[in-house]
């Protein structure tokens, strides 16, 4: 029941311009997406994004929208609440690869010829965070459940404009069965040790 990086895809949900100056603890928010980005990159965690459309709400907030480029992140544009609905999953999912004989002539013996490559199975456990908690991040995180990811919700670096709608949204992601965690948890767990070449750099983050 612990995070593993190496199985580990992050998710950040709409850090809006126009959305996160009216988003409770809006700063610490803002500063966890960040740190969770970073810690991403450093450990080759895969890094997607979405803004909820955002001719109006306009795009994700600068530090955040960096921390995800220097990720090599993608944003996915949407009108949906869920992400899921238009097309996140397709990235989440790798393709399925065939196997293939690597090259080798069929004429060769078997016993010469290089084993197929097994099927890509991708990352199954999505750590999620984002805004509005009770709104576009939780229909997301439900979605995912639904589709049979593993889902890490990160609840300091989600909120909503009211305390209560973010609390009522931890609730029922609780009850569907998400994991609620918070960002040392995340740097934590996807290290397993103190001896990570990457400990130090990640402590940094986190401190």
């Amino acid at each position: 029941m612990l995070l593993d990086a190496d199985d580990s895809q992050l998710v950040l949900v709409d850090y809006q311009v126009r959305l996160m100056p009216v988003i409770f603890e809006n700063e610490l928010v803002i500063a966890n997406a960040v740190r969770l980005a970073r810690m991403a990159q450093v450990l080759q965690v895969p890094v997607w994004a979405t803004e909820q459309n955002p001719e109006k709400l306009g795009a994700n907030v600068p530090g955040v929208q960096a921390a995800i480029e220097a990720a090599g992140g993608r944003t996915l544009s949407k009108m949906h609440f869920s992400a899921m609905a238009e097309g996140l999953g397709d990235w989440l999912r790798p393709p399925v690869r065939k196997p293939t004989q690597g090259g080798n002539a069929r004429s060769l013996p078997k016993h010469l010829q290089k084993a197929a490559a097994e099927p890509e199975e991708g990352r199954s456990t999505i750590v999620i965070a984002g805004c509005e908690a009770h709104v576009c991040l939780m229909q997301t995180a439900l979605d995912l459940l639904e589709e049979e990811f593993e889902v890490w919700v990160v609840t300091d670096a989600c909120s909503s404009r009211s305390e209560r709608n973010r609390d009522a949204a931890f609730d029922r992601l609780a009850g569907n069965g998400a994991e609620l965690v918070t960002t040392e948890m995340v740097a934590f767990e996807w290290l397993g040790s103190a001896e990570h070449p990457a400990f130090k750099e990640i402590q940094g983050l986190i401190k």
